[in-house]
């Protein structure tokens, strides 16, 4: 069954409440838009697949989070900003009004004129190893020796009151999350693309010691894209 069904008009109240965070915990939520054919990408970047409903879907991730999460990769190749969110809805909800991007990065492949630092309201949080380079005056947060542990940089986001964790890849991220058994939620949209090329799919990473059974929340379609949400199958 899809839901809505054809004509139903589904409000931003009804997607907050649907896409809303636990509040009491931390709380990681993945998003991501493949092709159907699984490519994560076409001519090297993520927007070939998007979409107005997957646009919507990922800035409405952004506007209820305390922090967006992303790998350093994804913040080159996608040239990244900050994040320019809803403002009313985030003071609506009661939430800082623009939450910091946090970027992770295991040797420090960040430079002071890219945009993260030079078009932002909030300057970026740089997670890292101890000897990485990183640009003088970035808010950084040590999380382990040579690679980095990303169960002690949650929870020194959690530390900083930043709970909700939106997490925006790319596949080696996300890879390493799951591995970690530290994803709580995906919300994944399918692009109605046969895509081809030599693009990867939305994760790769270590095997972990098995796979974690997810339960499909929602599924919300806009045309001919579907925009799924899956939970962990033990979370309330």
């Amino acid at each position: 069954m899809l839901w809505p069904s054809p004509g139903a008009e589904i409000t931003d109240t009804v997607l907050e409440e649907l896409y809303a965070y636990p509040s009491d915990r931390t709380w990681v939520q993945v998003n991501f838009v493949s092709s159907v054919d699984g490519a994560v990408s076409v001519t090297g970047t993520s927007k070939g697949l998007g979409s107005p409903a997957d646009k919507k879907i990922f800035m409405l991730g952004r506007d209820l989070c305390d922090v967006v999460l992303v790998g350093a990769g994804t913040v080159l190749v996608e040239r990244y900003r900050g994040a320019k969110p809803n403002l009313e809805r985030r003071e609506r909800l009661g939430l800082a009004p623009i939450p910091p991007i946090a970027v992770v990065t295991a040797r420090g492949t960040l430079t002071e004129d890219l945009p993260l630092f030079t078009d932002t309201v909030v300057p970026p949080i740089i997670i890292t190893t101890k000897h990485a380079h990183v640009p003088t005056d970035a808010d950084v947060i040590i999380a382990g020796e040579d690679e980095v542990d990303l169960k002690f940089a949650l929870d020194a986001l959690a530390e900083r009151g930043l709970r909700r964790v939106d997490c925006e890849g790319g596949p080696t991220l996300f890879g390493r999350m799951a591995a970690d058994d530290l994803v709580d939620e995906l919300n994944l949209t399918l692009s109605p693309q046969l895509a081809v090329g030599d693009a990867g799919r939305i994760a790769h990473g270590p095997l972990p010691p098995a796979p974690r059974a997810m339960e499909l929340r929602t599924v919300l379609h806009d045309q001919d894209v579907l925009l799924l949400r899956y939970r962990r199958r033990d979370s309330s």
